[in-house]
């Protein structure tokens, strides 16, 4: 953004009728702290409140910001001890704001917002009911500030984030503690609402929330979506936020990883903003490790040691050392490979599915090498290198059922890629053929994959039919998020 352009919108923020604001003051201070804490400066955003607090103690933006300080605190550590320390600031801050200004659209937005953000992390350590019970509480202030506040901008924001969440929910026990609250979401209207604030933020006077809005919308297009436009739409999106802005390193880079774009994810996290000002963020250093080692470069490993080294957080531990197990493997080194298995599936925890994930093959046995290496490049985008690798293998050539589904549901994901869609339709139908009663993930996933590319081709009965085949296919690896997918499918082809 200009520097001008962020001074008018900071400057037309302020001109909103100041009665309406009277204990709800985004001023200087609190706009400065909000900018750092998205920049992941939280040591700069604390100064700014602690300054806001000696000019004016009243103001209710005070305890919505210190509480955006905590949130940005335990995602960036992954600590339980963090998390512990400080879920019971929660409840004075809900106190302070609610004996303050009913009649601004802050009063019930700022509580929403604390409940949402405490809902976002209990998910990650498992307090699912509670969870659960935050975004029922989110939900209703919103729905009501929306109502009394229609054009306060904001309120969609959250709303959009509740609909597309609940709206692609895998079966769990978050989704069953919502359902008893009656509490449903629509991927699509939460996506519709994301699309419009980020278009229509930066020539508002809510300009300032646009970096919040993008790293929501960011999250949501990737990890609950799994759209085939979040690589694009999020570079699009974060291209005017600040270079100086760590978040906006690790929005980049996550988002490039997850769709195949390790070169620039490299890059990206090579020049990413350092120094004492920033916030630590161990888990950028896993996925410098994930982006080397996605195009078999084997110096992947200092960065994954140098992530168990310096993380003091529960998640992405098991990974990471089934990680360097992979590396040893790769380098010849079998013995090393099971010390590092064991690692994965001793240490760590496991709230995050990647770590299940992890814990679960590091204690399945030595993984193939040459579907390994596949895998990896094609995580990374490298098809045409991954191809190479299997193109002259033949089912025969293994010995398990497993591998021999492996290579067709490999050969399936890199066709598909390279958008050659009879082979890769070829590829999945022989993976559901060979693994379709196999606990592994590999057929019913064929299944999704095949739906879409029936999608994209515009015949509506034959992609029904694949997700239905995915539906179906039950007791396998990530069911839940599998079945989800499959489900999110049939309502767009429905639509």
């Amino acid at each position: 953004m200009t520097k001008i352009f962020f001074v008018f919108a900071f400057s037309a923020l302020l001109l909103l009728p100041a009665s309406l604001f009277a204990n709800f003051d985004f001023n200087n201070n609190c706009l400065n702290a909000y900018k750092s804490i998205f920049e992941l400066k939280l040591g700069n955003a604390k100064a700014y409140i602690s300054t806001e607090k000696k000019q004016h103690p009243n103001n209710s933006i005070i305890p919505l910001l210190e509480n955006y300080v905590d949130y940005f605190t335990v995602l960036t550590s992954e600590s339980k001890a963090d998390f512990d320390r400080l879920k019971v600031n929660k409840s004075a801050r809900l106190d302070q704001i609610s004996d303050d200004d009913k009649s601004s659209p802050y009063y019930l937005y700022a509580q929403a917002e604390i409940n949402l953000q405490w809902a976002l992390i209990r998910g990650r350590f498992g307090e699912y009911f509670n969870a659960a019970m935050e975004v029922k509480k989110a939900n209703s202030l919103l729905q009501e500030n929306n109502k009394k506040f229609p054009n306060f901008h904001l309120n969609l924001k959250g709303l959009g984030l509740i609909n597309a969440v609940l709206g692609n929910l895998p079966d769990g026990a978050l989704k069953t503690a919502l359902s008893t609250f009656g509490i449903k979401g629509n991927l699509q209207n939460g996506l519709n609402m994301f699309e419009k604030l980020a278009d229509n933020l930066p020539k508002s006077s809510y300009e300032p929330f646009y970096e919040e809005v993008v790293f929501y919308y960011a999250y949501v297009l990737t990890d609950v979506a799994h759209s085939p436009q979040a690589y694009a739409k999020t570079i699009k999106y974060t291209e005017r936020i600040a270079d100086t802005s760590l978040l906006k390193s690790y929005l980049q880079s996550y988002v490039c990883i997850k769709n195949g774009h390790s070169e620039e994810a490299i890059a990206i996290l090579a020049k990413r903003p350092e120094g004492g000002v920033y916030q630590p963020f161990p888990y950028l250093d896993y996925l410098e490790g994930i982006a080397h080692l996605n195009k078999l470069d084997f110096n992947a490993a200092a960065h994954f040691n140098r992530f168990l080294q310096t993380t003091k957080g529960v998640n992405f531990v098991k990974d990471a050392y089934l990680h360097l197990g992979w590396i040893a493997l790769l380098k010849g080194d079998k013995e090393g490979y099971g010390a590092f298995a064991a690692k994965a599936v001793k240490n760590g925890y496991t709230y995050m599915e990647k770590d299940k994930q992890a814990k679960a093959e590091a204690a399945s046995g030595t993984p193939t090498i040459d579907l390994l290496k596949a895998r990896l490049l094609f995580d990374g985008g490298y098809l045409n290198r991954a191809l190479q690798i299997l193109a002259d293998k033949k089912v025969t050539d293994y010995s398990n059922d497993k591998d021999k589904t492996e290579l067709n549901y490999r050969l399936g994901r890199i066709y598909d890629d390279l958008g050659k869609d009879d082979q890769a339709l070829a590829a999945y139908q022989e993976t559901i053929n060979e693994g379709k009663n196999l606990k592994y993930y590999f057929a019913a996933n064929a299944a999704v994959q095949m739906g879409k590319v029936y999608e994209r081709r515009k015949n509506i009965a034959k992609a029904k039919e694949a997700f239905n085949i995915a539906i179906a296919m039950k007791n396998h690896e990530f069911e839940s998020s599998i079945e989800s997918q499959a489900r999110a499918g049939l309502k767009r082809l429905a639509n």
